[in-house]
């Protein structure tokens, strides 16, 4: 995993929660494809409150509630690859926003033990002493 170190590109995906593809939740089937073609990992957010090209205003406030809350799914991977996915999503995606950006990964690996981290990101933290 030391090899997905480096520049990446973040993935943002803005759809509704009540977006549907093939009878299933847009959002479950947009994770389920990245697993599928062996993506780095993909995580789903659920906003509170947001609008979009329809600017209407959906919420989880009492007065105001919604049952089509705002929902962003974020996915970092090489730019080859986020590019080849796009065409895909773009079959599955009747509405909502795509975003790419740089991003820097200074660490992905699964769970280890405090025993077994190195401590040694390859970042410097302004005002901090490096070991």
């Amino acid at each position: 995993m030391e090899g997905f170190k480096g520049e990446r590109v973040l993935m943002r995906i803005h759809i509704g929660e009540r977006d549907r593809f093939h009878g299933k939740p847009l959002y479950q089937e947009i994770v389920e494809l990245l697993r599928r073609r062996g993506y780095a990992g993909a995580t789903v957010h659920r906003g509170i409150m947001g609008f979009g090209a329809h600017a209407r205003l959906h919420s989880d406030r009492v007065e105001l509630l919604s049952l089509d809350l705002p929902i962003v799914i974020e996915c970092v991977e090489t730019e080859e690859r986020i590019n080849a996915i796009l065409p895909e999503l773009d079959t599955m995606i009747e509405g909502g926003l795509v975003t790419l950006e740089r991003a820097q990964v200074i660490m992905y690996r699964p769970h280890l033990p405090s025993t077994e981290r190195t401590g040694s990101w390859p970042i410097d933290v302004p005002g901090e002493r490096r070991r």
